[in-house]
């Protein structure tokens, strides 16, 4: 726009270290007219639809809303989510659990089966509290409480033994999506705080770029964690090629290099204890942690399944169910495991505990077997890190703006937190509402993601921009500096 009279160029760094800014003097480039287009139509699009819209609920709704395009389909979600919240009826069933001893040790077994069919447990209902499974069996409380009573004295044995190789391999280095979602399960974080903390560390060096929405790591930076992962940890916790990871999230405007702690050789946390505050402590070191297990070796072990059985007094057959995974070699989680969000369900996580080492046909001594009930629970509410990960899988906006994004709903009282799950207002829902019957496109999930597709596509040059841009002529004459 200023038509500069000097060579004008883009110099790109992903650290705020000296042998990056080597780097990059080293390799400038002109200004990516497709990056400029593209951010141009997303603010052509904002001002057309947004800034129309926004009036609209100042009339109908109440005066100091807005509309924006992505926060809008955003509130949606969370108002969708409480929605099936609202409609949701709950199932009660019971099982019967129980403890089980061997020679080589006890484990606590599940019921399975009753009579070859299936126990009806949460999964098998749906929302309006109905059975979906139709070869499963439903017990109540007095089916549930009469064979506990029944297999008392039962013998119990041993019916089967089924064991795997168990292998898991380590997640990929952070994006800003990963990095907010993680913070937010291990740290407490709010998507805002992680990224006000991971700002302060990458402009005083700590780490590299904090928006990115790539998860490739540069030649020094997987030089670096390997070689630090073999010092801490061992030779033999590091694998014999280095690991690559590639991608970014189709709706990323500019590859950069995943957060990592920056530098060509990492300080490790120790190393940074006394320089940073709290809060930048615990997220350089969460960052240093994934960073340097995403170079080491899988976890190896195995997973066991035990089935056990008996006949009740009353002649029903019951088979109860175990399992477990044994880790013989833990790899990357010495350093790091991922965290996981809420989910629903019933059944018991498969932690890593040791089963004993029985076989088909061993005899049991059963105890403590009781029955148990339960009922289904309705979709857990969003949290800032489900919400982010929603996003990122359904395509909607970018993912270095979530942080923005969610902090805007809250701010303009669509969204507030409880705990950290995220609730409507009903001043959201009314906007929604409103928003779903006379725009209905302007908040339809895939009518969004389809934009971003588009907007990609004028990213990567492969459409036009908006009128008056670069790309939206036939003859392109790149100027440096432009």
């Amino acid at each position: 726009m200023l038509k500069p009279k000097v060579p004008v160029y883009r110099m790109t760094f992903g650290e705020i270290t000296k042998e990056a800014i080597h780097r990059a003097m080293d390799n400038l480039r002109d200004v990516d007219q497709d990056l400029v287009d593209a951010q141009e139509t997303r603010r052509v699009l904002d001002r057309l639809y947004g800034y129309e819209i926004s009036p609209v609920l100042w009339r109908k709704v109440a005066r100091g809303l807005s509309a924006g395009r992505v926060q809008s389909v955003v509130t949606r979600m969370v108002v969708d989510r409480e929605r099936e919240r609202m409609a949701f009826k709950a199932a009660s069933y019971w099982d019967l659990t129980g403890q089980f001893g061997a020679g080589s040790g006890s484990f606590k077994a599940k019921l399975a089966m009753v009579d070859g069919a299936k126990v009806a447990s949460g999964r098998d209902f749906n929302d309006s509290g109905e059975l979906t499974s139709r070869n499963a069996v439903h017990l109540n409380e007095e089916l549930a409480t009469s064979l506990a009573a029944g297999l008392q004295d039962a013998d119990f044995r041993v019916r089967s033994v089924d064991t795997k190789p168990y292998t898991r391999r380590p997640a990929a280095p952070f994006t800003t999506s990963t990095l907010q979602q993680e913070a937010g399960r291990k740290l407490r974080f709010s998507s805002k705080s992680t990224m006000q903390v991971a700002q302060r560390l990458y402009e005083n060096g700590y780490i590299t770029y904090m928006r990115t929405d790539s998860s490739a790591l540069s030649n020094e930076a997987i030089t670096a964690a390997r070689r630090q992962a073999s010092e801490l940890y061992g030779p033999e916790y590091v694998p014999a090629s280095p690991r690559v990871y590639s991608g970014k999230a189709a709706n990323a405007q500019e590859a950069h290099e995943a957060i990592r702690p920056a530098g060509d050789s990492f300080r490790t946390p120790a190393q940074v204890a006394k320089q940073l505050s709290g809060d930048e402590f615990r997220l350089y070191e969460l960052i240093w942690k994934r960073t340097v297990a995403s170079q080491m070796a899988d976890a190896k072990g195995s997973t066991a399944t035990i089935r056990l059985g008996a006949v009740a007094a009353d002649g029903r057959d019951a088979e109860f169910s175990a399992s477990g995974t044994v880790i013989t070699f833990p790899g990357f989680l010495a350093a790091y495991e991922e965290g996981k969000d809420e989910s629903r369900g019933d059944e018991d996580s498969e932690e890593a505990r040791r089963l004993p080492n029985v076989a088909k046909d061993d005899a049991l001594t059963a105890s403590e077997i009781a029955a148990v009930g339960h009922e289904t629970s309705p979709p857990p509410r969003y949290t800032e890190a489900s919400l982010t990960a929603e996003l990122e899988k359904k395509g909607i906006g970018r993912p270095s703006t979530y942080a923005s994004t969610i902090s805007t709903i809250q701010d303009r009282g669509y969204v507030r937190k409880q705990g950290s799950a995220l609730v409507p207002s009903w001043i959201a829902f009314s906007v929604i509402r409103l928003l779903e019957q006379h725009f209905h496109d302007y908040v339809d999930y895939e009518f969004t993601a389809d934009m971003e597709a588009d907007l990609d596509k004028i990213a990567n040059g492969q459409a036009e921009g908006p009128p008056g841009s670069s790309t939206s002529t036939s003859a392109r004459t790149p100027t440096p500096g432009c």
